[in-house]
C-alpha cells in the first residue's frame, strides 16, 4: 500500500510541470529582445522586391502615428504547437485615414472597422488571403471581419482612394510591434534557429538569422531604411 501511494505521488510530481504549462507554450523556450532602428535610405537603391507599394499615404495621417509603430517584428515560417491564440483588434476610420495603418494578428483573429468620420466609408480588400467588401456604412457604425488565412492583406476604401492599411496575418504568435523607442521582446520562443524579420510597408522585409537557446535571452538589432534621405 505504501509503495502504491509513493508511486502515485511521484507521478503527480512528474505531471505537475506539464499541467502548469500554458497551452501552446514550448517545453524548451527562450526570449528574443532587441531594438529596431529606422535609418535613411540611400538614394538610387531600389526597394526590396517584396515591398508592397500602397496607393498613397494620407498626408493628414503621415505625421499622426510614429513611423516605428508601422513596423512589425516576427519570426518567419515559425511553427506553433497547440491551439493558436486569437484576438480582436480595431482599425478605425478617422480623418479619412485608417488608424492604426498597420496591424498584426494571428490567423483566426477578428478585425473591427469602426467609422468615426461624419460621412460614409466602404472598407474592402482584393488580397489573396482575404477578399471582402464590407459595404458603405455611416459614422458610429462598425463592421467585423475574421481572417482565416495567413498572409499580407491590403485594405482600402472604395470612397476615398487615398486610404490604405495593411494587416499581417500570421500562423504563430511570435510577433510584436516595437515600442516607441524601438525596443521589442518576443517571449516564450521555442529553442531553435530562426529568421527574424523587421517589416515595414514601404520596404518589405529586412531579415537576420538568430538562434534561441533554452532559458536564454538573445539580443538582436534590426535596421530598416525607412527614412527618406534629404
Amino acid at each position: 500500500m505504501h509503495g502504491t501511494l509513493m508511486r502515485s505521488a511521484l507521478m503527480l510530481l512528474a505531471l505537475a510541470p506539464l499541467a502548469a504549462r500554458p497551452a501552446g507554450q514550448a517545453p524548451e523556450a527562450g526570449t528574443i529582445g532587441g531594438r529596431v532602428r529606422l535609418t535613411a535610405r540611400v538614394r538610387g537603391v531600389p526597394l526590396p522586391a517584396n515591398a508592397y507599394q500602397p496607393r498613397a499615404v494620407n498626408r493628414r495621417d503621415a505625421g499622426s502615428t510614429p513611423e516605428i509603430k508601422n513596423v512589425v517584428v516576427y519570426l518567419k515560417d515559425a511553427q506553433y504547437r497547440g491551439a493558436l491564440p486569437t484576438t480582436r483588434v480595431a482599425i478605425t476610420q478617422e480623418h479619412e485615414a485608417f488608424t492604426p495603418r498597420v496591424a498584426a494578428i494571428t490567423r483566426g483573429s477578428t478585425v473591427e472597422f469602426p467609422n468615426a468620420d461624419p460621412f460614409f466609408h466602404n472598407v474592402f480588400s482584393l488580397s489573396g488571403p482575404a477578399t471582402f467588401d464590407l459595404g458603405r456604412y455611416p459614422q458610429g457604425q462598425s463592421r467585423l471581419r475574421a481572417f482565416t488565412r495567413a498572409g499580407l492583406v491590403k485594405v482600402f476604401c472604395h470612397i476615398h482612394s487615398h486610404m490604405s492599411a495593411t494587416i499581417l496575418v500570421l500562423d504563430h504568435p511570435y510577433f510584436v510591434v516595437p515600442n516607441l523607442d524601438g525596443t521589442f521582446t518576443l517571449p516564450q520562443v521555442p529553442s531553435g534557429r530562426y529568421t527574424i524579420v523587421g517589416w515595414h510597408e514601404r520596404i518589405g522585409e529586412q531579415s537576420a538569422a538568430i538562434e534561441v537557446g533554452t532559458g536564454r535571452a538573445v539580443t538582436i538589432d534590426l535596421a530598416l531604411p525607412v527614412i527618406e534621405a534629404p
